[in-house]
């Protein structure tokens, strides 16, 4: 990691978790980093600033007090499936990082990387592409609610869409960036032990306490963040449009599952 010494990485989602861990290690690293949470930490020991991504409108206020330019940016903030919740879930977890990466366009440098926090959650993009391009058409300040009773969302399916939806972003804008000198990739873990697991167990139920169990163990914010460390620094240029999945082994699982596989091993 010693080549992003001296980079300006900014990082959402920045106070607990992985966005912790991952201004931790940047740190360390050399790098300079700038942070946006809702509640920033006390004692960083870098520059944050507050944001409300939930409000889209605060998007802008927040970027023009930032002084770039940046080496990279990781859109890592995001909210857990919880009832009730899916509009903002849907906000938060994409239009919202969608928006903030459009407003810090102008500051992010050449040869600069993005890195969108995606989930293993939206690994079915393809199966739900439809309603994913529909998702991208809503305007999230008139339509979502009416989006969300049409298409009968719950909260596990607006995560799901929001994770899928980061995906598909990635994808869309890979050969734009590059025609930028940009980079863009998406990061897509399984399940890590942050204080929103227990959210996904709720969510998730059996399915993830199986994943888990045959993993070993959940993952560690320090493992994600390693990763996005690395798809950061100068290290990583030749990976674009990348769907990058840290997650102990558990969509080889579920491959392994569907197609009969075990009778493959050595």
């Amino acid at each position: 990691m010693n080549s992003i010494k001296d980079k300006h990485i900014a990082v959402t989602g920045v106070a607990t978790g992985i966005g912790a861990a991952l201004a931790a290690q940047l740190l360390a690293a050399g790098a300079r980093v700038t942070g946006f949470d809702i509640a920033p930490p006390a004692k960083a020991g870098f520059t944050c600033h507050c944001i409300d991504l939930g409000d889209l409108g605060s998007i802008a206020a927040a970027v023009a007090n930032v002084e770039g330019p940046f080496d990279g940016l990781c859109n890592n903030a995001g909210l857990s499936p919880k009832p009730g919740r899916e509009a903002v879930i849907l906000t938060v977890n994409f239009f919202a990082q969608r928006s903030f990466t459009k407003a810090m366009l102008p500051q992010l440098g050449a040869g600069a990387s993005i890195v969108n926090m995606a989930s293993r959650a939206g690994a079915r993009w393809r199966d739900n592409i439809e309603q994913v391009k529909r998702l991208f058409a809503v305007d999230p300040a008139k339509d979502l609610a009416t989006f969300i009773r049409d298409e009968g969302i719950d909260h596990v399916r607006a995560y799901n869409l929001s994770k899928e939806a980061m995906i598909v972003w990635t994808l869309a804008e890979t050969e734009a960036m590059t025609g930028r000198d940009m980079r863009i990739n998406a990061l897509c873990p399984g399940a890590v032990a942050t204080g929103l697991l227990d959210d996904f167990a709720a969510a998730f139920g059996e399915q993830m306490a199986r994943n888990v169990a045959r993993a070993g163990r959940p993952g560690k914010p320090e493992e994600i963040a390693a990763i996005a460390a690395f798809l950061l620094s100068p290290q990583s240029t030749w990976l674009r449009g990348a769907e990058i999945s840290p997650d102990g082994g558990m969509g080889a699982f579920a491959v392994g599952d569907a197609l009969a596989l075990a009778d493959l091993r050595l």
